[in-house]
């Protein structure tokens, strides 16, 4: 398939550059995958939409202020751990070498192990990870995408308000809509939670660079699913509800065939869902891996291979004209 399928032109305008307040007073657009048609709400009104006996799954990563600057001005973008060391970007790169030791404020010291084909890099820290992310609590900041104009002030704003396991260099960002009393509203209602764990990496947004999708190398991920969230995805689907993601993460993290560990899954149109049947998830960059998966989960049932791809574009072309807000701060879509 052809990455360009998946473009689509987006005014500047149109894209978000901070949240809405109250969260779910977002704009919510609801796609019918079996027919296609759209309906235009507010996020709160997706009570209306799910049904006594649902499960809603949730990413419950937080993110850990990746964003480190050297005192000679060089950007760190922390990405992981791998083995003893961080895989990281660094900007400007050309100016380290394998062995550069790289100085913080706090007096801080990294050396620079390797220089990866992909433009990464690795560093040494000579401590272990959990005592890396305490200093990068101290000093470092917490990253938002290039295409945000200016630096989150308050960093529970690029959290969700159920984030818990450190690890995300990106947000979940699908989850940013729900509100303490949403989700008692939701829970008073009938309507069940559950929690995995993937640790968003910074491929997710990423473009595909690649001519053709099948030529695309994914980034992998680092997920958990817990032994309770098996149990009640068994007990919905025993009880006829329905397994409702929140954000393509969650998909990742739910389609994966794993409980514990990396995944590179690139979903694509033409993949058969095992487990979700409904998905949250936010407006996507143009030819992005996001837009491909939501392309595939709402054409899955269609005999035409390509109205999934057509359909969600229709929808993107919709929401734009009605002024929906776009991308890590904006509005929602809900694919029933």
């Amino acid at each position: 398939m052809k990455t360009s399928d998946f473009d689509y032109n987006l005014p500047p305008e149109s894209i978000a550059q901070e949240p809405v307040r109250p969260r779910d007073s977002s704009k919510l657009l609801v796609l019918d995958r079996q027919t296609g048609t759209i309906e235009h709400r507010i996020f709160s009104d997706i009570s209306g939409y799910l049904k006594p006996g649902d499960l809603l799954v949730v990413n419950r990563s937080k993110v850990f202020k990746a964003r480190l600057v050297s005192t000679d001005g060089i950007e760190i973008f922390l990405l992981r751990p791998e083995g003893g060391n961080w895989l990281a970007l660094a900007k400007p790169g050309r100016k380290l070498k394998i062995g550069t030791e790289i100085s913080f404020s706090d007096g801080t010291v990294c050396r620079v192990t390797d220089k990866k084909d992909d433009g990464t890099v690795a560093l040494e820290f000579g401590r272990p990870a959990e005592d890396v992310l305490e200093i990068t609590e101290r000093i470092g900041q917490v990253p938002t995408p290039p295409y945000v104009g200016k630096r989150v002030t308050n960093d529970s704003d690029y959290q969700t308000i159920y984030a818990k396991e450190v690890g995300s260099v990106a947000a979940p960002t699908a989850g940013f809509h729900f509100t303490p009393e949403l989700i008692e509203k939701l829970k008073s209602q009938g309507i069940k939670f559950a929690e995995v764990i993937l640790h968003v990496g910074l491929g997710t947004f990423r473009p595909v660079k690649t001519e053709t999708l099948e030529e695309h190398e994914m980034h992998e991920e680092w997920l958990d699913i817990p032994a309770e969230t098996h149990q009640a995805i068994a007990e919905t689907k025993d009880g006829g509800g329905r397994v409702m993601a929140v954000g393509t993460t969650t998909v990742r993290a739910l389609e994966s065939g794993i409980d514990h560990g990396f995944t590179k899954i690139f979903i694509t149109p033409g993949y058969k869902f095992k487990t979700v049947d409904g998905l949250i998830t936010n407006f996507h960059l143009p030819k992005s891996t996001l837009v491909v998966l939501v392309s595939a989960f709402v054409g899955e049932h269609h005999p035409d291979s390509d109205w999934g791809r057509q359909t969600v574009l229709k929808a993107y072309s919709e929401a734009i004209s009605k002024g929906y807000r776009f991308y890590s701060f904006g509005d929602a879509m809900l694919i029933i």
